[in-house]
């Protein structure tokens, strides 16, 4: 008899082992499928930061183009405003060589050398006279008189001559033209 009870504890504990075993099974099965959907959530999560990300870096680089572009635009509007100033200068010095006659004095001389050296300085950072050889022309000339010893549309006398920088104009030629 003592036997057969110590058989039954052994059956029973050994029923109690397969129970908590399939529990633990069972268990293991749900964790796997947790797992595999914590997984799947965290790669959803990891594509969705990877959008983010190359979102941000996409407009931190247009960002950066649009702050180089405004810079050049400023730079540019600074240029223009301080070369017009300077022609002032330019056509001070060409009256004082027109005032200065034919006769060639050391004075008149320093003056052309002085005008050379603006104009070089000027021509280097683009800075060019406009042409005036070509006939009229509306986007570069304007026209103040109407020369009569002048053909028509073109020009007969420059009043002032003309500039532009970097090929958009900076001061117009002040003309008079051909009827």
């Amino acid at each position: 008899m003592a036997a057969e009870q110590n058989q039954d504890a052994q059956d029973l504990e050994q029923a109690e082992q397969e129970v908590q075993t399939q529990a633990e099974n069972e268990q293991t099965e749900v964790s796997v499928e947790d797992l595999q959907a914590q997984i799947s959530g965290l790669e959803d999560s990891l594509k969705l930061e990877k959008a983010r990300t190359a979102n941000a870096v996409y407009e931190a680089q247009k960002s950066v183009e649009r702050i180089q572009r405004e810079a050049e635009k400023h730079k540019d509007t600074v240029l223009e405003k301080f070369a017009k100033q300077l022609l002032d200068s330019v056509d001070n010095l060409e009256r004082a060589i027109a005032a200065g006659g034919e006769e060639e004095t050391p004075v008149l001389e320093g003056v052309k050398l002085t005008l050379k050296s603006l104009l070089s300085t000027l021509e280097k950072f683009g800075v060019v006279e406009a042409d005036t050889a070509n006939g009229f022309n509306a986007d570069l000339h304007q026209a103040v008189g109407i020369d009569p010893n002048a053909k028509a549309n073109e020009i007969g006398t420059v009043l002032q001559k003309g500039y532009t920088l970097n090929g958009r104009l900076l001061r117009p030629a002040m003309v008079m033209v051909g009827a």
